[in-house]
């Protein structure tokens, strides 16, 4: 590959970050001068991607979409195909590709003509996904305007509902989405009450880009899984820890819990101790009814309640 093709692709991949790039941050970055970033944006063109340009001193280079798919080696089946996908995986928490997807996703539909975009939304609407997961849902579409938020340093504002169900507008400057214990956090730093936050992205509604950017902050751990475990460990009253004797072998108990379960520790070939991670009572109570061994709660005390309020339910749902 020449020195040319391999900068033009270089420079591509930089644009198809949803944001705008003043002319001289991509030649810093390509080590080129700011008129030979001008003559390969001509060339993007030439070969029919919708490079649009802003004048100005807060001017510069933006990816857009165009009446036909810029030529990305897809034909419209195929990004159709490719959009759906994404969507799904997006929505439902794929373990392993989550974040990745949204990052697709954004680049993707950034570039998708308004004809694909149609066929993409009609095809979300008109059909239900069977959920891989047992955690929440989430709109895509909120997971995408979040992560361009994200890219250009944006701040958005949305409506939020806690746990106890209290709603709230909230005006933060997004940091990272993390997706971790069957759920999609934002990771943000809140405006209105001058420290860090985090949210569920599924009780997240009505996000608006403000189109006001801010500087980025340093976030008060190494990085947005450390913070999120860190918050996560300390979240509040409704998140407690299992401590569990269960009648089975170790192996057998931690392929059934899955990774983000908590620690497995083998007491003999037959028993096992399960320490969870931190999660509602109600979740819980579930993975231990779910194990389909004998088990003997030791930690919380409201969890042995909780589990004979099930059992009695049970009983009740199948006396004759």
């Amino acid at each position: 590959m020449s020195e040319t093709s391999a900068r033009l692709l270089h420079l591509l991949s930089l644009l198809q970050t949803p944001r705008e790039w003043p002319g001289s941050e991509p030649a810093e970055r390509l080590g080129v001068t700011s008129r030979t970033i001008r003559r390969d944006i001509e060339r993007l063109r030439e070969l029919g991607y919708p490079v649009h340009a802003t004048m100005g001193a807060v001017g510069g280079y933006r990816l857009a979409a165009g009446t036909a798919m810029p030529p990305l080696l897809l034909d419209d089946e195929e990004a159709v195909a490719i959009a759906v996908g994404l969507r799904s995986a997006a929505g439902h928490t794929v373990t392993g590709v989550e974040e990745a997807s949204v990052r697709a996703l954004a680049k993707l539909e950034q570039v998708l003509p308004a004809r694909l975009r149609r066929r993409v939304s009609t095809l979300g609407s008109a059909t239900v996904p069977m959920p891989t997961g047992d955690g929440p849902t989430v709109d895509p579409g909120q997971l995408t305007a979040l992560a361009a938020a994200i890219t250009n340093h944006e701040r958005v504002r949305f409506r939020y509902q806690a746990g106890a169900g209290e709603r709230t507008e909230r005006l933060v400057e997004p940091h990272r989405l993390v997706a971790a214990e069957r759920r999609w956090y934002l990771v943000a730093y809140d405006n209105d009450r001058e420290d860090w936050r985090i949210f569920r992205v599924d009780r997240l509604t009505e996000t608006f880009p403000t189109g006001v950017r801010a500087p980025a902050r340093e976030l008060p751990a190494p990085d947005a899984a450390a913070y999120l475990t860190q918050r996560l460990q300390g979240a509040g009253p409704t998140a407690q820890r299992a401590v569990a004797t269960v009648y089975a072998p170790a192996a057998e108990v931690a392929a059934r819990l899955g990774g983000r379960a908590g620690e497995v520790e083998p007491l003999d070939a037959r028993s096992c101790r399960w320490r969870s991670a931190p999660d509602s009572l109600e979740w819980l109570a579930m993975r231990l009814a779910a194990l389909g061994c004998d088990y003997t709660v030791h930690e919380p005390p409201g969890l042995a309640a909780y589990l004979r309020t099930m059992g009695d339910r049970a009983l009740r749902a199948t006396a004759d």
